[in-house]
């Protein structure tokens, strides 16, 4: 009897010890499957995010990056009261309101109401498409100022803050300036085919009946695109504790304040094409209806590999830039565009005109994909200090600068617009009526980047000037 005891309980203890590997190796398999159903169940969010990300473009930015065929038709066909030049502040205004409001709502929503992000985006779709809908019956100037510079922007920004958390929040710093550019690809896909079909449905059903079909599509598209964004899980119960305060050590960095100087004047030029080029394309260059159209197009179209690219320049390993360089490169080129080809146009001349269009589309529309590298860069800087930063708050506040720079350049437009000419031939564009407009686009462009580069290398940029000096000298 002992002799089998003795044989059978280690064959009883190997066995036990068998089927403990036995479960140990199938719970390992059962955590890897979990693991990896996460994951997957997490790059299908996020892969939903992206996509509803890019479908809110056409609600948001379709109208505002399309005015320009209103204020056309508005011009060509004028009858409402007020004044007539006034139509030019609506589109400006638009884009102010919603980068001004974007601050707050940002705020409000990265974390208190951060639950409450697809009800507030829900009603600002209701707000925005009342406000379209409205605007259709507009009977004066101050209608449409209100209808759909202020309130339809309103709707839209309310669309857009929480969406825009959510993307900044599913995206991690690694991979975020490129989710931003993808996303900005979209919103200028967005500019390029919304003139084309704003403008065929103003000619063949008025701009009445337009308004009202647009106010459908902004419900339509916003509601679905809304349900694919989810709040991201770690901000779905931070209501339920006791909410940290907002940190705004950041403040206290030099960086924040030549960015958002930059960002101020690189907007207030920005706008100004948007709104006048297809008048311009009409009244100066004696241009077909269609082809002022095209222009708007040609604006936003290069945009589209523009703001990939600058987007993945932030995020790129292979060739590091630092967050300055990138963010200068494009005011300087958009300044270099309007002096050189806006500037120099001539009446009929449509080639030097749709030459300024794309180049100054595809670097102005870039410039927003490069807050991505922005953010990496003031986040490195709180890092170093051991400061607590929301990049999401971070984000908001340079919108809001940029509506600074937008309601700037927008007022700015309709008095400059009305100076007068500049003494210069009145073979080219300086010396028409538009002359002062081109002049300051270029110039705020031009400051928007040396301000960056000044910021960072005014040591460096002195041995260089020296250098240059030295070289002409010799020549």
């Amino acid at each position: 009897m002992d002799e089998t005891e003795a044989i059978s309980l280690p064959q009883v203890g190997a066995s036990v010890s068998a089927e403990r590997d036995a479960a140990d190796v199938e719970q390992g398999v059962m955590d890897v499957e979990q693991a990896d159903s996460r994951q997957v169940e997490s790059s299908r969010t996020k892969l939903c995010v992206i996509i509803g990300s890019g479908i809110i473009q056409l609600p948001i930015w379709g109208f505002a990056m399309s005015y320009g065929v209103f204020q056309e038709y508005y011009f060509a066909n004028w009858t409402l009261r007020g004044d007539r030049d006034t139509t030019g502040v609506i589109g400006t205004t638009a884009n102010g309101i919603m980068y001004l409001s974007m601050p707050f709502l940002f705020a409000l929503f990265t974390r208190r109401w951060a639950h409450r992000r697809q009800l507030a985006a829900l009603c600002g779709t209701v707000i925005a498409c009342v406000s379209f809908f409205l605007s259709s019956y507009s009977t004066s100037i101050g209608h449409l100022v209100v209808t759909q510079g202020i309130t339809s922007a309103l709707g839209c920004a309310l669309i857009y803050s929480p969406a825009t958390l959510s993307l900044g929040e599913w995206y991690t710093t690694s991979n975020r300036a490129l989710a931003y550019g993808i996303v900005f690809s979209c919103k200028n896909i967005v500019g390029t085919t919304c003139p084309f079909i704003l403008r065929a449905m103003i000619d063949t059903y008025g701009f009445r009946t337009t308004l009202k079909a647009w106010a459908a599509i902004v419900g339509g598209t916003s509601v679905f695109a809304i349900f694919l964004i989810p709040t991201h899980p770690s901000k779905l119960s931070i209501h339920q504790t006791r909410a940290r305060k907002i940190p705004w050590d950041f403040l206290r960095h030099r960086s924040i304040y030549f960015y958002s100087i930059a960002i101020i004047f690189q907007s207030s030029g920005y706008g100004i094409p948007q709104s006048y080029l297809s008048t311009y394309a009409r009244q100066i260059t004696l241009l077909s209806q269609t082809s002022g159209t095209l222009m708007l197009a040609l604006f936003n179209a290069p945009g589209i590999i523009a703001s990939s690219f600058f987007g993945w320049l932030s995020d790129n390993q292979r060739f590091p830039l630092s967050a300055q360089t990138v963010s200068a490169i494009p005011p300087i080129c958009c300044a270099i565009s309007t002096f050189l080809f806006w500037g120099l146009t001539t009446q009929g001349n449509i080639g030097l005109l749709l030459v300024f269009s794309m180049t100054f589309g595809f670097f102005s529309s870039g410039y927003s994909s490069t807050w991505g590298g922005m953010l990496k860069q003031m986040e490195l800087e709180s890092a170093e200090r051991n400061e607590a930063i929301d990049p999401g708050m971070l984000y908001g506040l340079l919108n809001g600068v940029r509506g600074v720079g937008y309601g700037s350049g927008g007022f700015a437009g309709v008095r400059l617009l009305n100076a007068g000419t500049i003494s210069a031939s009145r073979r080219f564009g300086y010396g028409t009526s538009y002359g002062p407009l081109i002049l300051f686009t270029g110039l705020s462009s031009l400051l928007g980047g040396w301000i960056i580069l000044w910021r960072w290398n005014p040591k460096r940029l002195l041995p260089l000037v020296s250098r240059w000096q030295g070289a002409l000298m010799r020549l």
